[in-house]
């Protein structure tokens, strides 16, 4: 099967625009930069129910704000299919447990596929107690985040839990690019760190340079 996950996606997109098929996505969504290109993007095919689901994000007050970010995007961007919010719980102590023994791995390597096979599991499970139509995850814009691992463990989480993923690699095509200008243009909030304290950088790090 090809890595090209973009051109994969865009198979089935115009295999929807010939079917006029509409369906429901559940989209794992990290925060409201990330997620806005993609709403853009996907919400002219699919009924698209938006999950936020991130444990890893550290401390409260940080995660807090990215939710209200994520929501006052979603209540503000004019969409042509439906597009809806829903909360995950927020449970630290499950993604501590997750990556324990893996505190000191680099940024990207075994301690950020165990916290992805934690989010993309739970927004499959999720997706299959729903009855969605196929799940993915905003991840995959990031420049800083390998596709093919979140499609590998996308399609991994996909077999467990018997639904389809949506494959991506939303940073091509100028997706990153244009979620800057998004969340420009919507006054964004953009974080300089993933969101876990392993990922927390030095104080007064640029927020340009380092948002995922």
């Amino acid at each position: 099967m090809s890595n090209d996950f973009q051109q994969r996606l865009t198979d089935l997109i115009q295999e929807l625009e010939r079917t006029g098929d509409v369906p429901h996505l559940l989209l794992h969504c990290c925060c409201a930069p990330c997620s806005s290109y993609v709403l853009e993007y996907l919400s002219n095919y699919f009924r698209i129910t938006v999950f936020y689901y991130n444990p890893n994000i550290a401390p409260m007050e940080e995660y807090q704000h990215r939710v209200l970010e994520l929501k006052r995007f979603v209540s503000e961007f004019p969409t042509k299919h439906s597009v809806t919010f829903m909360e995950g719980k927020y449970e630290p102590e499950r993604f501590y447990g997750t990556v324990r023994g893996l505190e000191d791995e680099p940024e990207g390597g075994a301690r950020c596929r165990k916290c992805f096979e934690l989010r993309l599991g739970e927004t499959a499970r999720i997706a299959s107690e729903i009855h969605a139509d196929y799940f993915t995850t905003t991840l995959s814009i990031s420049p800083l985040k390998d596709s093919k691992v979140l499609n590998e463990v996308g399609e991994q989480m996909a077999k467990e839990h018997g639904v389809k993923l949506l494959p991506s690699d939303f940073k091509k095509r100028g997706g990153y690019g244009r979620s800057v200008e998004l969340s420009r243009e919507y006054g964004m909030y953009r974080q300089n760190f993933c969101g876990c304290v392993y990922s927390m950088p030095e104080k007064g790090a640029p927020v340009e340079a380092a948002q995922i």
